[in-house]
Formats: structure tokens, sequence, C-alpha cells
């Protein structure tokens, strides 16, 4: 299994289960792995035989930025799933960090892994 990855989407949205939360947008960091075959891609050259890196960071954009979450898994999986209809890929690992959402600590978040039977 070969691996596209996108790493450090920046994204603002807005995120939380707190009051003040919903009326500000939030710093979101995000790494996005998708395993899928590359061979076909190695073999032709050609962009649409493997995943396009800008199409996926977009939708990722998209799916944060005209939505409103109140947490992170909720956001992880609308974008895995999003992720494994578009682009027909095995699966997908995604780490959502929130940096700064507990005083003290630098990174909280999730990392989640969805994939295709």
């Amino acid at each position: 299994m070969d691996i596209v990855y996108i790493h450090g989407i920046k994204l603002e949205t807005v995120i939380g289960v707190w009051e003040w939360e919903r009326r500000i947008k939030q710093t979101l960091m995000l790494d996005l792995d998708i395993g899928t075959d590359t061979s076909k891609a190695g073999r032709s050259d050609a962009l649409e035989d493997t995943v396009n890196y800008q199409a996926a960071a977009e939708l990722v954009m998209n799916i944060a930025q005209q939505n409103s979450f109140a947490l992170v898994e909720a956001l992880g999986e609308a974008i895995s799933e999003q992720l494994l209809r578009e682009f027909s890929v095995q699966w997908v690992r995604l780490r959502i960090n929130k940096q700064g959402a507990v005083r003290g600590v630098r990174d909280v978040g999730i990392i989640i892994e969805r994939g295709n039977s």
C-alpha cells in the first residue's frame, strides 16, 4: 500500500462545544495520509491516475470552512467519509490538532483511520 500525504493543513473554522467557541474561528492543524495504489500513476506519469493533492486539500478545507462542528471527532468523520467517497481510496488517516484547547498543553486532538473493506 502506498501513501499519498498532505501534512500541515492550517485552517480556520468554528468548532467547539462552549458558547464562546461558537462565536469565533479557531485554528486547526491537519495531517492527512491516504492509502492508495500509486503504481498506475508511476507508470503513466498522469495526474488522473493518482490522488490530486490540491483537490484533496481543498475538499478538507471546504468541509471545515463551510460547516460548523462541536467536536473534532465529527469534523474528522465528515472529512474521512468524503475523502473515501470522492477519491475511491482504500483508507485515510487524519490527524486533527486543536492547539491551545487545553491550558498548559501544546497539542490536543484526534487521529482517526477509516477504510473501505
